[in-house]
C-alpha cells in the first residue's frame, strides 16, 4: 500500500534571473494587485539560467518521498528526452514511477520561470503532455491502494479526471487538493460536487478571492469583505471541504476546519533565493504532517512552514527540502 499517490503535472523547467523588472501596485484590479513590468521594446539583460524540474504532482511527490513516505506519482510526460529526464529525476529522489504515463506524439510540459531579485517569480507554462492526461480504469483501482491522494493542478479534461479520481475514495482515505487556475475558473458552484469529497483544500489568497468572487452570492461583496481571509475561509469551507487552508505569502497562513481558525506567521528563512514551487512544497508538507501527526493541524502547519522556509533558500522547486529527520524532532 502507498502512503501517498500524487496526481497532476510534470515539467522540465528553465529559470532565468533579471533585475530589470519594475514592480507596480495595481490596486484597481482586485485579482492583479501587483504586476511586474518591463519596458516595451527593450532588450532585457538576463544574469543566468538554471535548469530544473517542476510540476505540481512531481514537486509534491519529491517532497513526500523526502519525508520517507512510500510515494507514487500519477502524471504524464512526453515521449521525448525531457520526459526521460523527468522520470530519471523522480527515481533519483525516491519517487515510485510505475504510474507515470508516457504520452506518444506530445512533448513534455515545460516552464520558463522569471525570477526577480527578491526571489518572487512569474511562470510561463507550456502544458504539453499534461493536457493529454487521463485517469484510466487501472488507475482507479490503484488509487484504492493508497492512504492519501494529493491532487495538484490538472490540465486537459480535468472534470472527467476529477470524477474518476474521487469516485472510489473511501472514508479511510484523505484527499488533499491544490487546484489550478483552470479549476478555480469554475467557481464554487462548479466545484461544489468535488469539494464535498475533499479533506484539505489548499489555495493562496488571490486564488481564494477569485474562487469566491465568481460565486453569484458573493460577486457583489465589497473589497473589504473579499480582502479578509477569514471571510474567504468560511465561505469556501461551507461549500464542502473538511478543511480550507489559505496561504498569504509574507503574511503567513490561515486554516479553518469549520470550528477554529488557525493563523500562523511564516518562518524566517536564512535567505530568499527562489520561491518557485514553494506552494507545492508547503501544501504537500502540510499533507505529510497531517498524515504523520494524525490530523494535528498546528503540527502540520509548523512542518509546512519550516519546509517552505528551507526551500526558498535554494534554486528550483525540488532542492533544499527537509527530510524525515525533522518529523522525529
Amino acid at each position: 500500500m502507498y502512503d501517498f499517490i500524487t496526481v497532476g503535472g510534470t515539467t522540465r523547467d528553465i529559470s532565468f534571473f533579471t533585475d530589470q523588472g519594475l514592480v507596480i501596485d495595481n490596486h484597481h484590479d482586485l485579482l492583479r494587485q501587483q504586476v511586474l513590468a518591463f519596458e516595451l521594446g527593450a532588450k532585457i539583460k538576463v544574469e543566468s539560467f538554471y535548469y530544473s524540474y517542476g510540476g505540481g504532482a512531481a514537486n509534491s511527490a519529491v517532497c513526500l518521498a523526502n519525508f520517507g513516505f512510500k510515494t507514487a506519482c500519477l502524471a504524464p510526460v512526453g515521449n521525448d528526452q525531457n520526459g526521460q529526464l523527468i522520470i530519471k529525476n523522480l527515481k533519483s529522489r525516491g519517487v515510485l514511477t510505475s504510474l507515470v504515463k508516457t504520452i506518444k506524439g506530445h512533448q513534455s510540459g515545460s516552464s520558463f520561470i522569471l525570477i526577480s531579485p527578491s526571489g518572487e517569480r512569474i511562470i510561463f507554462a507550456q502544458r504539453g503532455a499534461n493536457s493529454q492526461f487521463k485517469i484510466s480504469t487501472k488507475d482507479k483501482v490503484t488509487l484504492k491502494t493508497t492512504k492519501n491522494i494529493y491532487i495538484a493542478s490538472l490540465a486537459g479534461d480535468w472534470q472527467d479526471n476529477l470524477v474518476k479520481l474521487l469516485a472510489g475514495v473511501t472514508k479511510e482515505q484523505k484527499v488533499f487538493w491544490n487546484p489550478g487556475t483552470t479549476q478555480l475558473l469554475a467557481g464554487l458552484e462548479g466545484l461544489e460536487k468535488f469539494l464535498k469529497k475533499i479533506t484539505v483544500l489548499a489555495i493562496n489568497q488571490d486564488e481564494a478571492t477569485e474562487l469566491v468572487i465568481r460565486s453569484a452570492a458573493y460577486k457583489k461583496k465589497n473589497r473589504a469583505f473579499l480582502n479578509d481571509p477569514a471571510n474567504l475561509l468560511r465561505v469556501i469551507q461551507s461549500a464542502g471541504p473538511d478543511i480550507v487552508m489559505i496561504t498569504r505569502g509574507p503574511d503567513g497562513v490561515m486554516v479553518y476546519d469549520g470550528k477554529k481558525i488557525y493563523n500562523q506567521p511564516v518562518k524566517k528563512e536564512k535567505k530568499r533565493v527562489d520561491s518557485t514551487g514553494v506552494g507545492d512544497i508547503f501544501n504537500s508538507s502540510f499533507a505529510a504532517g497531517f498524515h504523520y501527526f494524525d490530523g494535528d493541524i498546528s503540527k502540520a502547519l509548523d512542518l509546512a512552514l519550516k519546509n517552505a522556509a528551507s526551500k526558498v533558500a535554494h534554486l528550483g522547486a525540488q532542492d533544499g527540502l527537509l527530510d524525515k529527520r525533522v518529523l522525529k524532532k
